[in-house]
């Protein structure tokens, strides 16, 4: 990794359009929530345009995220995660981790009070793992429709169609993994024995 201010700007494109299609976002979408054109958002995001703050301060207020995460600023020496609550949908999203370019890890919290509404699939670039902690959780993949209870986890490839939400009266809560370009959650199993 570059350290260099230049090499820094250079990787600010990149995590933007990570952001942007993590979140299912098209460029139109984010020109009318920033006000900022679709040219010049493109621009950013191929690295043909520097980011200034009079840029980069909208774009992490509409997608949620503190503006080091676009940057991709520097630790501090403090390992924890100062968790800001992403609320989408009437879904609570809390981020588990700070690099916008890699796997990124969320707990998902949809509330009882959230109308379950007609299921919409969609697909975009990438891989997810779901882990469900407390809950029902409905996962539509393609044709299929499954129910995870508490303690399950599935997998897939985004480019599947989906579409998740609550299963019953009650609240879900659960975790998610992903990774932008078929990125593949690897577990690893020690063989040691105490």
């Amino acid at each position: 990794m570059d350290d260099t201010t230049d090499g820094v700007l250079a990787e600010v494109g990149p995590r933007l359009r990570a952001v942007r299609q993590r979140r299912g976002v098209t460029l139109a979408d984010l020109s009318v929530a920033t006000g900022i054109s679709v040219s010049t958002l493109s621009r950013l995001e191929s690295g043909q345009r520097r980011p200034n703050l009079e840029l980069l301060l909208p774009l992490a207020r509409a997608h949620g995220v503190p503006l080091d995460e676009l940057v991709g600023a520097p630790a501090t020496g403090d390992p924890r995660i100062h968790i800001r609550p992403i609320k989408r949908y009437g879904q609570i999203i809390l981020p588990l981790s700070r690099d916008a370019g890699g796997l990124q890890a969320f707990k998902h919290i949809i509330p009882a009070t959230v109308p379950q509404g007609e299921p919409s699939q969609r697909s975009h670039e990438g891989f997810e793992w779901m882990y469900v902690i407390k809950g029902k959780l409905r996962l539509m993949l393609g044709e299929l429709d499954i129910i995870l209870p508490a303690g399950e986890a599935a997998e897939f490839d985004t480019h599947t169609p989906h579409w998740f939400g609550r299963a019953g009266d009650e609240s879900v809560e659960f975790l998610s993994l992903f990774g932008r370009q078929g990125e593949r959650m690897h577990v690893r199993a020690s063989t040691e024995r105490a």
